[in-house]
């Protein structure tokens, strides 16, 4: 008979959420306080922050099979399942009511589940191997929260270990807390206050695009509001190593001028103004990234939409975040750190 661990059992660690709306029935994450949404944009940002892109349930159990009842939804990415560090298997769970992962090796080991990057998750329970042993995990690996738009949150990715945050947090061993909105990166004070109170070793944030498409800001305000939301953040992560990353290629947008006069190539020059505006007041620890260094005009066949990355996309991005961005910035600190 199948033992019974409820979703707000305190064996089971979530990595990667904000905030939980917990019933009697079901737990779901967020990745905005849920407690606050009436201080959040309405519409579209709170129904991206409903997603779980890059939450986590891990445990270490030596069950041998492990499954999950949840309430259905028709559109929803898959959920991942790894064991030690290994993918072991992935399971659709659009319009499904349950998912199931059996064989897992004898004896304990470290169980993953990453949960679906789009669609709403709200896990009714899990089941284990009955007499087995359930504990949780600690990730004691460096917190990186990054910040961004769709291309960050990674729809068409091929599962949810595999969005470019995730392939970069495993390959650099990193505690990721993605906060990707499809859509809805514009800065907004509040995600900054919000990012201002979590715990994080390494900070990251890619901005443009979003604001580029809705013509939300402007060159009177663009640059603006790129060091007031690093200035807010600041506030309680003076010296935390922080990137900030401008827009990736977008073939259609490299010279076209938007609603508010804007093209991407425009706006790479006003973030790397901006963040070197900050710099020059003695913030050490702040650097900008040109994204075409991520995602260039080499990889221009990978733009099926001449905006989103593909799968194969999104998997290069995350390793070349690695090679151009946390090796530069991060792994210094992480040296120093064990120093």
């Amino acid at each position: 008979m199948a033992q019974q661990v409820r979703p707000d059992d305190p064996r089971l660690s979530w990595q990667g959420a904000i905030s939980f709306n917990d019933t009697n029935g079901w737990r779901m994450p967020w990745r905005i306080p849920y407690q606050e949404l009436a201080l959040f944009p309405p519409h579209a940002l709170r129904e991206r922050a409903a997603m779980p892109a890059g939450v986590r349930i891990s445990c270490h159990s030596d069950t041998t099979a492990i499954t999950g009842q949840v309430e259905p939804v028709e559109e929803c990415s898959a959920i991942d399942l790894y064991c030690n560090g290994e993918l072991h298997g992935s399971v659709s769970l659009a319009g499904q009511t349950g998912f199931a992962f059996d064989g897992l090796p004898a004896g304990e080991n470290l169980l993953e589940l990453w949960l679906p990057q789009h669609g709403e998750f709200r896990l009714r329970g899990l089941e284990i191997s009955d007499g087995a042993t359930i504990r949780p995990y600690e990730d004691a690996r460096p917190k990186w929260v990054t910040y961004g738009s769709s291309i960050t949150h990674c729809r068409t990715a091929e599962s949810p270990s595999f969005t470019w945050p995730a392939v970069a947090a495993r390959k650099h061993g990193l505690n990721l807390t993605c906060l990707g909105y499809g859509g809805n990166c514009h800065l907004e004070p509040m995600i900054a206050r919000m990012i201002r109170e979590l715990p994080a070793d390494f900070l990251s944030m890619k901005a443009g695009i979003n604001i580029y498409g809705s013509g939300s800001l402007n060159i009177r305000t663009f640059q603006s509001a790129i060091i007031g939301f690093v200035q807010i953040v600041r506030e309680k992560h003076p010296d935390t190593p922080f990137v900030v990353i401008s827009p990736i290629f977008s073939p259609p947008r490299e010279t076209t001028r938007n609603a508010v006069e804007f093209t991407l190539a425009d706006m790479r020059q006003e973030v790397a103004e901006a963040v070197q505006a900050i710099k020059d007041r003695g913030d050490a620890n702040l650097h900008c990234v040109n994204g075409l260094e991520l995602f260039g005009s080499d990889l221009a066949h990978l733009l099926p939409d001449d905006l989103h990355p593909d799968a194969e996309g999104y998997k290069i991005m995350g390793h070349n975040f690695v090679d151009k961005v946390a090796s530069r910035f991060f792994a210094k600190a992480q040296t120093a750190a064990v120093a």
